[in-house]
């Protein structure tokens, strides 16, 4: 049973004036380290990894704020390079909320030219 969909639309330019600082703040390291390594398209994977929370939070019904930090929904990617969300603090309670239980989240980023966009199906 689908609990959630959302679904982001971010311009990658909008990260070229952003302070290292105000990164750190937003993605995590392991975001940093991937958007890092592949120094030419950095601010396109921050926008996919921006789109992604984006997307989450609107399929979770909820924004950033006191009870949902920037920290608790990031990007991973798994060992073929898929990329997943990680779930945590308020986002995984509000998960659990709407869940009742154990649910499943779908991720899917795509990105062209200045664009990047991301949707995010959750599953009971």
């Amino acid at each position: 049973m689908i609990i959630g969909i959302g679904v982001d639309l971010v311009e990658s330019g909008r990260f070229l004036d952003w302070s290292a600082f105000k990164k750190q703040r937003i993605f995590t390291k392991k975001e940093l380290e991937y958007a890092e390594n592949d120094s030419a398209n950095s601010e396109k994977h921050l926008a996919n990894f921006w789109a992604a929370r984006e997307a989450c939070l609107k399929a979770l019904g909820t924004g950033f704020g006191e009870d949902i930090a920037f920290s608790d929904v990031s990007v991973v990617h798994d060992d073929t390079g898929r990329p997943e969300l990680l779930i945590a603090g308020g986002a995984k309670a509000r998960l659990k909320e709407l869940a009742g239980g154990s649910a499943a989240t779908h991720l899917s980023i795509t990105d062209q030219d200045d664009y990047s966009v991301a949707m995010v199906v959750l599953e009971k």
